[in-house]
């Protein structure tokens, strides 16, 4: 499964995609990665201020790993705005 993130909501739907392609429940992740379910929740809905550790954790409970790479040609002005 890859899947392009440049947004927490885009994080947030890979896990989301992730955990439902392993038939896990929420709870069943939380218990899983040690993470609160709530938190899990916010997570998957793109809220921003997850901790990275946060992230981590549930990447490595569903068996998942972050891959950097160079920006794709697209649209830039978004970076930009970030800087």
């Amino acid at each position: 499964m890859d899947q392009l993130a440049r947004t927490p909501k885009d994080i947030g739907h890979a896990i989301r995609r992730a955990r439902k392609q392993q038939k896990l429940s929420q709870q069943e992740l939380a218990t899983r990665s040690g993470i609160w379910q709530e938190t899990i929740s916010k997570i998957e809905n793109g809220s921003s201020g997850a901790r990275l550790e946060t992230i981590f954790d549930l990447c490595a409970a569903l068996d998942l790993e972050i891959v950097i790479a160079k920006r794709s040609q697209s649209n830039t002005d978004f970076l930009e705005d970030t800087l």
